[in-house]
């Protein structure tokens, strides 16, 4: 019963309705929790209070505007919103006059995406602070499961690999979404283990082709509006060494399509796994 009063007592200093023999109880770690965070999906926070005051504000930097949903107890009042970036987050409740009345720390881990090949495993990470719009866009085809099955078709030593628009027997498949703007300059640079987007010699035309940097190819990178460079979003966390494996395969050309490997190496499953 004494843990049971104490959170319904829980309050904000100078924020929360008196609670107990007419006196507010000013805690110096209200308690705050959340969903589990990760970029791009709506998480909620738990604030363990009984009642607020009217005009506390709550926000949360890396995120929508927060909204007031049903909370699963009583004993907390819940909010939604949407995770816009990776990094520290802070979730800020505020008074009326805007005084910062608490904060409390959290992080949005990057996402993570798993690719198996036939060659083995790469693990790459995703910088949707840098590329929102291509990291959306890569992470719509890999749930999509458009990926599963295809090759990487292009196979250059000492430059790149590049996969995500052929299946075997050099079969182009279609893109299931539309061409996305081109996201450079957003300070990330081709260098080696990066991962970035393919695309033809118009800018915004991207759609689901990637390629990994197997060197530093700062000639890809921006470097005015006449030479826009290609946008890289990620790099490879895991399994650089099956990078340099499918860097090292014997290439031929088909139907007009030089450096495409002699053995397909081929996509079984590409995973978000964070």
């Amino acid at each position: 019963m004494a843990l049971l009063r104490r959170l319904l007592c829980m309050c904000f200093a100078a924020a929360l309705v008196s609670c107990g023999g007419g006196r507010s109880t000013p805690l110096k770690d209200p308690y705050i929790q959340t969903s589990q965070l990760a970029y791009g999906i709506n998480v909620n926070f738990f604030v363990g209070v009984s009642q607020l005051n009217q005009g506390v504000n709550f926000s949360a930097t890396l995120c929508g505007p927060l909204s007031q949903v049903t909370s699963p107890s009583p004993l907390y009042v819940a909010y939604n919103c949407k995770t816009s970036g990776s990094g520290p987050m802070v979730f800020t409740a505020s008074d009326a006059s805007g005084k910062v009345l608490i904060t409390k720390n959290f992080t949005i881990p990057a996402p993570q995406v798993t690719m198996v090949t036939s060659l083995g495993t790469i693990v790459y990470e995703l910088n949707p602070n840098a590329a929102p719009n291509t990291v959306n866009n890569f992470l719509q085809y890999v749930g999509s499961g458009f990926y599963t099955n295809l090759i990487f078709h292009r196979v250059i030593p000492g430059f790149v690999v590049q996969g995500g628009g052929f299946s075997s027997g050099m079969n182009q498949v279609q893109p299931l979404f539309a061409p996305i703007n081109l996201e450079t300059p957003n300070g990330l640079s081709n260098l080696t283990g990066t991962l970035a987007m393919a695309r033809t010699t118009d800018p915004n035309s991207a759609t689901s082709q990637f390629y990994i940097n197997v060197a530093d190819n700062t000639s890809l990178d921006y470097v005015d509006s006449s030479n826009p460079g290609y946008a890289v979003f990620g790099k490879v966390v895991t399994g650089l060494d099956v990078v340099n494996a499918i860097a090292a395969v014997p290439t031929q050309t088909v139907n007009g399509n030089s450096n495409v490997p002699v053995t397909d190496v081929t996509i079984t499953s590409a995973t978000r796994t964070q």
